[in-house]
């Protein structure tokens, strides 16, 4: 059942421990954990703190009722738009950053001409880059390294040292800013910090082995994160920073994605080579959608009428349309690859994925699913990064931008 997980040696030791919790995991909807008790917090890393994030703007005027279970905003990427560049970003540079997994390094590439421009180590197993809340620095989680490696968007370089957290598999953060939320995958936590100082807060322990992903409800009242070892999504109350419900959806859930009218989550399952289409408020699967092999990354476009699923295990990419829920078209690579994660640019014209099994990048035309270009970049990259994208302040991830 594992047949197209990462190759890397760090990983498939955990799977070994991983399987043998799984077979012990009772499946049942509406289980309930609470936060466990917080660790001693890390040591502040010297020079790394962030300034405090501004307030966010209020969100766009024309609402509906929708998934969040209050008035939602019709499009919750309105703010995201093709161009649509906050004045944070401003004298940041036009790159992408290539997190290589197996090689313990960073590649950056100029979009503009498709060449590797630097490269750096961060720390063990770099899985993602991900944009902080306030947008004024990328951070690579280095999950066996167990640190943050910063990044200054207007140099392209590293700006401190790491700073150290647990298992940072992933990373995202609240709505308002308050906390980064790093999903400890091998440790099935997910764990709050301050993302100005990075002292932790509290843990949320999750009873379901692989927790990786996350996306956040239109009305910013919780969050769902899939759990790719054991077929479950789990429900985290914001308010409470609790958990408040399982679903067993099966299969290998991967990337997760909330409409743009906020009333369902899309859930790529690599396994089933499909999406589980859930109501986040019933918190109840209403549907699938099969697009490919293997599917795995989920990125809207800069419009918002499409999404765009990379199949990593067959080398194409399906366009999902929103408003029909339905496969509109599917690109394939010419001479196939592995794509997996990345980014849509700030124009919307280009879709950045890594290909994880292939060293390689490749930049795709969002008009007709062309092969723009082909890049060479170090062994098992993963969670690339383009920078700077559209919107007012980041959720985390490889960027998703609201």
């Amino acid at each position: 059942m594992w047949t197209y997980h990462d190759a890397r040696s760090s990983r498939a030791l955990r799977l070994v421990v991983i399987a043998a919790l799984w077979l012990g995991v009772v499946a049942a909807c509406g289980e309930e954990a609470g936060p466990s008790e917080p660790a001693p917090p890390p040591a502040r890393a010297s020079g790394a703190a962030a300034s405090p994030p501004s307030p966010r703007s209020p969100p766009p005027s024309s609402t509906a009722v929708g998934g969040g279970g209050g008035a939602q905003p019709v499009n919750v990427y309105a703010a995201a738009g093709a161009n649509q560049l906050s004045p944070a970003v401003r004298g940041a540079r036009q790159l992408v950053y290539v997190p290589n997994s197996d090689s313990d390094t960073v590649d950056v590439i100029d979009p503009a001409t498709f060449q590797v421009v630097d490269h750096f180590v961060t720390g063990g197993t770099p899985q993602h880059v991900v944009p902080s809340w306030d947008l004024s620095t990328l951070y690579v989680t280095n999950n066996t390294g167990n640190s943050l490696t910063p990044l200054d968007p207007a140099t392209g370089k590293i700006k401190g040292p790491n700073i150290p957290v647990a298992d940072p598999y992933n990373m995202y953060f609240t709505p308002d800013g308050k906390y980064a939320v790093v999903v400890a995958e091998a440790l099935q936590r997910l764990d709050f910090y301050d993302p100005n100082t990075w002292e932790l807060r509290t843990q949320v322990k999750v009873d379901c082995p692989g927790v990786d992903h996350v996306d956040f409800a239109a009305d910013d009242s919780f969050f769902v994160a899939t759990c790719e070892f054991s077929g479950k999504l789990v429900k985290v109350d914001l308010r409470t920073l609790s958990v408040v419900g399982y679903l067993v959806v099966g299969g290998m859930p991967q990337d997760i994605k909330l409409d743009p009218r906020g009333e369902l989550l899309y859930v790529a399952d690599m396994m089933a080579d499909g999406l589980h289409i859930i109501d986040p408020v019933r918190f109840q699967k209403i549907g699938f959608l099969a697009t490919g092999k293997g599917v795995h990354g989920l990125y809207p476009s800069r419009d918002a009428t499409v999404m765009y699923a990379s199949n990593r295990g067959e080398g194409s990419i399906s366009v999902i349309d929103f408003a029909t829920r339905q496969v509109r078209q599917k690109w394939q690579l010419p001479g196939g690859g592995s794509p997996d994660m990345g980014g849509v640019s700030a124009d919307g014209s280009v879709l950045w994925l890594t290909g994880r099994y292939n060293s390689e990048v490749y930049a795709i035309s969002t008009r007709d699913g062309g092969l723009l270009a082909r890049i060479k970049v170090g062994p098992g990259p993963h969670g690339a990064c383009v920078w700077p994208q559209p919107g007012r302040y980041s959720l985390g991830h490889t960027g998703i931008l609201r």
